[in-house]
């Protein structure tokens, strides 16, 4: 079984935020944040495709959900099986983070990415931050979903990370109650603007 075939918690932490401040009335830190109204997105590393189905249901509606090869079947059986949910078929990609004929093939740039649980494996730390800045529109919003799965690739991610893009920590405590799991965490990447223009 690949790993791509499994719902991680990180899915279920990002899509539960959202949906806790989507529809919040009052104040509402992330009310721009997650306005998701008329904006294109993309999921990188869908497995299961948990995240891009309920962010498509918070209304992100131009959502493209992409993986790897051995996990296509499996994404596309979950769609095909929530379809009557989502009232449509949902839009999948095959995509490898370091082919960049394939990024471009999904005609970038987009207002969102979203990643979950996508940080596992040190060689693929590179591929996954070059694909987050390529398809990132200069506005665009990175949210991702993450837990610690291995002490190398973590160190990695978050020095090119840095390099590459602003970072922001969701406070724990804004996280859906039932959902706050103590090792998983929501961050909001935005990047960084070319200084020479500044």
């Amino acid at each position: 079984m690949h790993v791509g075939t499994s719902v991680w918690p990180c899915s279920l932490v990002l899509t539960k935020f959202a949906e806790r401040w989507y529809s919040m009335k009052g104040e509402n830190p992330y009310s721009e944040l997650l306005n998701f109204a008329g904006k294109r997105g993309i999921e990188l590393g869908s497995g299961c495709g948990i995240a891009g189905m309920g962010i498509y249901l918070l209304g992100l509606h131009d959502i493209v959900l992409t993986d790897i090869a051995p996990v296509m079947p499996a994404l596309k059986h979950n769609l095909k099986r929530n379809k009557s949910a989502l009232y449509k078929t949902l839009k999948v990609a095959q995509v490898y983070w370091e082919k960049t004929e394939q990024l471009k093939s999904l005609k970038p740039p987009f207002d969102f990415v979203i990643a979950t649980d996508v940080v596992y494996i040190e060689k693929t730390v590179a591929p996954l931050i070059h694909a987050m800045q390529y398809l990132s529109g200069e506005d665009g919003i990175v949210l991702l979903g993450y837990q610690l799965r291995s002490p190398e690739a973590d160190k990695l991610f978050w020095e090119m990370c840095e390099e590459a893009f602003e970072i922001q920590k969701i406070p724990h405590e804004h996280l859906h109650p039932e959902y706050a799991y103590e090792e998983a965490d929501v961050f909001v990447l935005r990047k960084k603007r070319n200084r020479q223009h500044d």
